[in-house]
């Protein structure tokens, strides 16, 4: 097995690996910045027990670095009601950021 860890990030759970890029919601963070994440759930090295905390480990920062903002592809939401002239087309795109692990 490889190095890993379980996170909780902008509301999600993460599976994630060193020098991997990720995406979740939007965190208010500059571009280019490093950032310490400090929920981790889970902490598995290669040679080294599993850690598993309870419901965080204490002591343990992974640091990533934020690389870009961008909108998700657009989701189109459309409403109908049959036999009527009810029709509702709408549609959404989610913010999101993209990171990178740097290291654990």
């Amino acid at each position: 097995m490889t190095t890993y860890a379980i996170i909780d990030i902008a509301g999600k759970q993460l599976w994630v690996e060193p020098k991997r890029y990720y995406s979740v919601n939007k965190i208010n963070v500059e571009i280019g910045k490093k950032i310490a994440l400090q929920r981790i759930l889970l902490l598995s090295k290669l040679g080294e027990k599993i850690k598993i905390g309870q419901p965080f480990l204490n002591g343990i920062s992974i640091n990533a670095t934020i690389l870009r903002h961008f909108l998700a592809p657009k989701i189109i939401v459309y409403k109908m009601q049959p036999k009527k002239k009810t029709r509702r087309k709408r549609g959404h795109r989610q913010h999101l950021t993209s990171f990178l692990i740097n290291d654990f």
